[in-house]
């Protein structure tokens, strides 16, 4: 397992770097495909990136934006990740990108996945993957004692899958861990000395214990105190 770790004096940098960065990938990938997919995490981490990423100067018309995960839950809800990023990420000159969704109206997420997975697919490699890290080890929503977490980390895994976990109060929608790891470009921004310290304690682990493995491979960790 190879990554490259950038580390930043301060979060505002990092974050306008890393847009900065995002963008040209982007662009990159727009020079070469019709579309470009852009996947990325919800949580209030990646928000000022998304602040600064929203203004870019590019062809957002032909990007598909979706979440690497989402609660089960409608948008109208406070915990729903959607409504994070309609606040934050496809505003401004993102406002004109394809909001690709995890989530439909139905009681459980068994209900709509083979519909929303055929919505992702034609978008598939993604071009770009923005993800976080918990301090359990887990990324997206494949977490350490999921259900489903074995199906997440195989080789073969669909695109997407429910996710049950100890502690999580509603279902999860998750892209799997090839999906992701699959992406031209990964990043993983993390904060504070205690992601760091996780981060150091990863060596070794193999997936099923560690999710977050899956997808380091070849990615770059951004890290700010």
């Amino acid at each position: 397992m190879t990554y490259e770790l950038r580390t930043y004096p301060d979060r505002e940098m990092l974050a306008m770097d890393l847009a900065n960065l995002i963008a040209g990938e982007l662009r990159a990938a727009l020079g070469h495909r019709e579309r470009a997919a852009l996947a990325v995490p919800g949580g209030t981490s990646p928000g000022p990136v998304f602040d600064t990423l929203c203004a870019a100067d590019l062809d957002w018309s032909r990007v598909d934006v979706l979440l690497t995960d989402e609660r089960w839950v409608p948008e109208s809800s406070e915990r729903s990740n959607t409504a994070l990023l309609r606040r934050r990420l496809l505003t401004d000159r993102a406002a004109a990108a394809r909001y690709l969704p995890l989530y439909a109206d139905a009681e459980t997420p068994e209900e709509k996945l083979g519909e929303l997975a055929e919505a992702i697919a034609p978008s598939l490699p993604l071009a770009v993957a923005l993800l976080g890290m918990g301090e359990d080890m887990h990324t997206a929503s494949i977490f350490p004692g999921a259900d489903k977490l074995a199906e997440a980390l195989a080789p073969d895994a669909p695109i997407l899958l429910p996710m049950r976990a100890p502690g999580a109060p509603e279902p999860r929608i998750t892209l799997s861990a090839h999906v992701l790891d699959g992406a031209m470009a990964k990043h993983v921004v993390i904060y504070g000395a205690a992601k760091l310290e996780v981060l150091k304690a990863l060596r070794g682990k193999p997936p099923s214990e560690a999710p977050v493995n899956a997808i380091l491979g070849d990615a770059v960790v951004h890290w700010a105190q």
